[in-house]
């Protein structure tokens, strides 16, 4: 396809600049910049995330040949790569599992070998919450399943989640850093709003302001039913009884270096170069948007009406361009993540006003539990979903926007991206020319 022609067709523009958002987050061209120097003694390199198979492949391409290397990764099922140096383990997510677990064990057993000679690298991705799953002592990994489902049921910000997360681990929140005696370098991408390492990941090798307290705090917001092992691990912490995370301001992270290496906001900046290639102005609506879903979608409704309508704030054509992560808190039995859940969302308050279009996708490929990326939203949608008799608003309230988008053959299936910066979102205005 031609940059000429690709004017003329909004969904693939929404593509285009969906594939520029993902080439700015890949591994393997943007790991080898940021390696570290070979120590004296030998590198391990370890990691756990969506993209960790990719970041090591990156490493394993780029190191010094003949400088001792090996390692071992934790990514999610089908998202593996093959290497020759260091394994790659796959496990589950969202929800942890046994496979995880002894993966994670061995991480920790081989950070614990090494000397102040060598060199810890640590890959971390988003999604290593639950792939790096080493339950601390008392609590099993079936606690742990049961803990994560009601997180990720209710809806809680995935900072919440993982400040819960951190005070049941044996290896985040700092604790992996605190295990070994070498240097540690831990490269990152991120895919949390505010891109701080404290909380992509549960922060394995960042030190952690939270407390066992907050952990409480945020449970006992949500109405998180535990296991009774979760409930009495956090209360024993909080009364000081078992020992607290690493917190900023310990020695431990004087020898750690924490390097955020992609972020939404680089992906955003490369889509926005990519619609400014096709002479539609770009507008980037911010890289940290939270909030639930369908609300979400009512403000940025409102925005694209008034563009549309009133050329206010800018002139269509306009691509308004966002990331962060939206929730979504289950109400019905539907399938489909938050950005269906937005898109849906997006149909139901625009009725098919003006020559609006959308897409949303996440950057890991996968929204939510199914199989797409995202989906792509136009201005018939929901005319032609009438026309298999799909009612918009009752698939919304049942949480379905999978099942919607599905039928319509709109949904965004790319497979494993093996890289993740959350969500990527784009409403294109388009002009009455």
């Amino acid at each position: 396809m031609t940059e000429k022609n690709l004017s003329h067709l909004p969904r693939e523009l929404l593509l285009g600049s969906f594939r520029a958002a993902l080439a700015a987050a890949d591994p393997l061209k943007i790991v080898p910049r940021h390696l570290p120097n070979p120590p004296k003694g030998r590198t391990l390199v370890v990691g756990a995330g969506k993209a960790a198979a990719a970041m090591a492949l990156a490493v394993e391409q780029s190191w010094p040949a003949g400088t001792p290397l090996d390692g071992l990764v934790i990514t999610r099922y089908r998202h593996g790569l093959l290497t020759s140096r260091i394994t790659v383990v796959e496990a589950a997510h969202p929800v942890p599992d046994e496979s995880g677990e002894q993966a994670a064990q061995e991480i920790l057993r081989r950070a614990k070998a090494l000397t102040h000679d060598d060199l810890l690298l640590v890959l971390v991705s988003g999604g290593g919450s639950a792939l790096l799953s080493l339950p601390t002592d008392g609590i099993r990994i079936a606690d742990l399943k049961a803990t994560t489902r009601e997180l990720l049921r209710c809806g809680a910000p995935i900072q919440d989640m993982n400040t819960v997360r951190k005070h049941l681990s044996a290896i985040q929140g700092g604790r992996l850093a605190a295990a070994c005696r070498a240097p540690v370098v831990a490269l990152v991408i991120s895919d949390v709003t505010g891109d701080d390492p404290t909380h992509i990941a549960s922060g394995p090798c960042a030190p952690d302001p939270t407390t066992y307290r907050d952990a409480i705090d945020i449970l006992e917001r949500y109405e998180v039913k535990t296991p009774r092992a979760v409930a009495e691990h956090l209360a024993r912490g909080a009364k000081g009884e078992t020992p607290e995370t690493p917190k900023p301001d310990s020695r431990i992270f004087k020898r750690v270096e924490n390097r955020v290496i992609a972020t939404a906001q680089a992906s955003l900046q490369a889509a926005a170069s990519f619609f400014i290639g096709h002479d539609i102005h770009p507008a980037i609506l911010g890289d940290a948007v939270t909030g639930e879903a369908r609300e979400v979608a009512k403000v940025y409704g409102a925005l694209a009406r008034e563009v549309k309508q009133h050329g206010a704030p800018w002139t269509p054509p306009v691509a308004l361009i966002s990331g962060g992560e939206t929730t979504v808190t289950l109400r019905g039995q539907g399938r489909g993540g938050r950005n269906c859940e937005f898109l849906l969302a997006l149909g139901v308050n625009l009725n098919g006003a003006g020559d609006i279009h959308a897409l949303a996708c996440d950057t890991d490929g996968i929204d939510g539990s199914e199989d797409n990326a995202g989906a792509v939203l136009a201005p018939d949608s929901l005319q032609r979903a009438q026309k298999k008799k799909l009612d918009a608003a009752k698939l919304l309230d049942d949480n379905d926007g999978y099942g919607f988008f599905s039928a319509l053959d709109d949904l965004v299936v790319t497979g494993p991206t093996r890289t993740n910066v959350n969500d990527y979102r784009v409403i294109l205005v388009m002009g009455d020319g």
